[in-house]
């Protein structure tokens, strides 16, 4: 398949496909950061309080 390729579109296309894993790697991290940030610090304790006083 990538026999019909020549080799500098070959390296160009490695490149290109690793940049794009890399931009997803980068932008699925600081979605899991914005909802890690976004639990009332984090504090398990004061979370389990609050939703069992909720109850």
């Amino acid at each position: 398949m990538l026999e019909n390729i020549s080799e500098e579109y070959q390296i160009i296309g490695v490149v290109v496909v690793l940049a794009i894993l890399f931009l997803l790697v980068v932008w699925n991290h600081r979605r899991n950061t914005k909802k890690q940030y976004n639990r009332d610090k984090r504090n398990f304790r004061k979370n389990y309080f609050k939703k069992k006083k909720n109850e």
